[in-house]
């Protein structure tokens, strides 16, 4: 094969016909950047979710469930009998998880463990007003919570060391605060459901991003909510669990639960709309990037294909002058590796400058989620997929006509 031949036949054809390469290489790149756009984007509001709910709760939450799922008295003296049970409710008992603090110590000595954080968790009113604006109040070790969820960051006024130092202190989450028209240093009254009474001072407004949790979570110390509640100093509601690897918190919260007997729920459990909405995303932007590279690949095998059409006197000049079928076929492989080559890297970079773009633009969600600007992730993978379909497709596009071109007879040709 005559290689340096076949390459300068190659430039030539490129070069003669400006418009149609110019046209045959832009399909290339736009066909890619808006598959690196698109998906970039895609993956970045996926990924900005996943954060957002991993950030705000536990990957393994600990606690004890009251349900009226258990034997009645019926069953239990005539289990063979034929008992129809409507109504049964559940059965008076405390939700403290036993012995909660030694059970906390002993999950924090496993090497998998980031931290444990145990809490006291109720529901309250909080009274400012005529109307009492309900919401959940939950008595934490500042220490423990902060290296689970990262508090200190989380502060819009006040720092988490006023609550440590306040036995009556409670930091507000941001929408919950702003409900209740309080500021630091203001007073709030809390009614607990069973009847407890407490004066707390705001100390602190956090803000998660997260609109279930901003606008009905309060912070104060455990013992406070214990008092609140009329509990003692062991009771316990809640095990927060943060894990080193959250993917192994589904087995770990197995486990924990087949050897504490205990109702353990996992961050994909408890998250499972926003793992569905993940999934149904992540479809449609295979689908939708995919069509885009389709259709970008079919512009490219037409206009090739014209172009082999185009230069079909010249294939018969050249196959009379001695170049073979193999011969043919390499010019125009080298000319769809060219156009497929320059497109794709002109691709990236324009996918590139239009992802950056999207990223640093503004954008507001209100106060549903804590967000600045379109989330958008820079994935090097994704880069290198459009680059390697753009060389792909060209070269395929490239192929199937030059190959139907070098089987033609020069003789019909010349003579038509």
């Amino acid at each position: 094969m005559k290689l340096k031949i076949t390459y300068n036949i190659a430039q030539t054809h490129l070069l003669t016909k400006k418009k149609q390469t110019l046209v045959a290489m832009l399909g290339v790149t736009f066909g890619i950047a808006m598959f690196i756009v698109m998906i970039s984007f895609m993956q970045g509001v996926n990924q900005f979710l996943e954060d957002s709910a991993l950030d705000a709760s536990p990957h393994v939450r600990m606690y004890k469930q009251i349900t009226s799922d258990r034997p009645s008295l019926i069953e239990t003296l005539n289990p063979n009998g034929f008992n129809v049970i409507h109504h049964q409710k559940p059965k008076q008992e405390l939700a403290k998880i036993k012995s909660g603090m030694i059970i906390a110590r002993h999950i924090e000595q496993q090497p998998e463990v980031l931290g444990v954080s145990p809490q006291v968790s109720t529901q309250v009113f909080f009274n400012t007003g005529a109307v009492p604006i309900p919401g959940t109040l939950a008595g934490v070790d500042v220490v423990r919570e902060e290296k689970l969820y990262r508090l200190s960051q989380r502060m819009k006024s006040g720092t988490i060391e006023d609550l440590r130092s306040n036995a009556n202190g409670v930091i507000l989450g941001r929408l919950l605060a702003r409900k209740l028209n309080l500021k630091t240093g203001d007073k709030v009254n809390v009614t607990s459901s069973t009847g407890g009474t407490a004066l707390l001072r705001v100390v602190g407004v956090f803000s998660f991003g997260i609109q279930t949790v901003d606008d009905a979570r309060g912070y104060v110390n455990t013992a406070k909510v214990q008092e609140l509640i009329q509990k003692d100093a062991n009771y316990i509601t809640d095990l927060h669990i943060k894990m080193k690897d959250p993917l192994k918190a589904i087995e770990f919260g197995k486990e924990l639960s087949r050897q504490y007997n205990y109702k353990v729920e996992d961050w994909a459990t408890a998250n499972q709309a926003i793992l569905a909405g993940e999934q149904i995303r992540g479809v449609m932007t295979f689908v939708i990037s995919f069509t885009l590279l389709v259709v970008a690949g079919f512009g490219i095998y037409n206009i090739m294909n014209m172009n082999v059409m185009n230069k079909i006197k010249d294939i018969a000049i050249l196959k009379a002058t001695g170049f073979d079928g193999r011969d043919i076929v390499a010019i125009f492989m080298i000319q769809s590796a060219i156009i497929g080559l320059l497109g794709a890297v002109l691709g990236v970079v324009i996918g590139f400058s239009l992802s950056y773009l999207l990223s640093i633009t503004p954008f507001t969600a209100g106060d549903f989620l804590a967000i600045d600007t379109f989330p958008v992730m820079f994935n090097p993978m994704h880069y290198g997929l459009g680059v390697l379909f753009g060389v792909v497709t060209t070269l395929l596009a490239g192929y199937f006509p030059s190959r139907k071109a070098a089987r033609i007879d020069p003789v019909e040709i010349l003579r038509g």
